[in-house]
């Protein structure tokens, strides 16, 4: 095997690799709002062991790319892919951490009867994991068009983001014997904006492996 197929089998295992860990974590996000909306604490606990899994398809990325560099000692466009493997798998993580959060959330809510219905909140993380999708397909087919769209879409995050939070500080006046719930779902819509933002960071990657140049996405 030549020092390019090497190298190429190695950066398709990456991609691979990657792609698995982004469905993983949109996978624990969905369920993490399932969760919530159903009030399934187990399902909860099962998210937060599960992310054993997502640290650990980190931890095989982080390996397999720095030991490409190490062997193969790629330049310009082909270290660069490598890198952005890197950035983008931490991302990744963070987002399957954000799925963790929420579930503790869940699980500190209990059974206690929800303050309104479960609404916008479910909104929030479609967009996202329809973020993480748009994302998936950027990387998988170097589409720089699809990932600079993916900032639109966050746009569309952050203003819910910001009709949850004035709902939820109402309420808190309203009814503040739910101050503990109206906290913790003032946390996940929190966590579902972070969310969005590391997908952003995710498109500006694909970017910058595509191109070679840093465009801020958000703007």
């Amino acid at each position: 095997m030549t020092k390019r197929s090497t190298f190429d089998a190695a950066l398709q295992q990456l991609r691979e690799k990657l792609m698995t860990m982004v469905s993983a974590s949109q996978q624990a996000l969905h369920e993490s709002i399932e969760a919530l909306k159903t009030q399934d604490v187990t399902k909860a606990e099962e998210i937060i062991e599960n992310d054993k899994k997502i640290n650990e398809l980190e931890r095989e990325i982080n390996e397999l790319a720095i030991m490409t560099i190490l062997k193969q000692q790629p330049v310009a466009s082909d270290l660069r892919r490598l890198i952005v493997a890197l950035k983008i798998s931490s991302d990744v993580e963070r987002i399957g951490d954000i799925a963790v959060n929420i579930a503790k959330s869940v699980k500190f809510i209990g059974t206690e009867p929800h303050v309104k219905p479960i609404v916008h909140i479910p909104e929030m993380a479609a967009i996202v994991n329809e973020m993480l999708e748009h994302a998936l397909h950027a990387f998988h087919n170097d589409d720089i068009e699809e990932a600079k769209r993916i900032a639109l879409e966050d746009d569309r995050v952050d203003e819910l983001q910001g009709k949850i939070i004035q709902e939820l500080i109402d309420l808190m006046s309203e009814k503040p014997e739910f101050t503990n719930q109206i906290t913790q779902l003032s946390f996940i819509t929190r966590n579902l904006e972070r969310a969005g933002d590391h997908v952003t960071n995710i498109a500006e990657n694909i970017l910058y492996s595509v191109k070679g140049i840093r465009i801020d996405l958000n703007y």
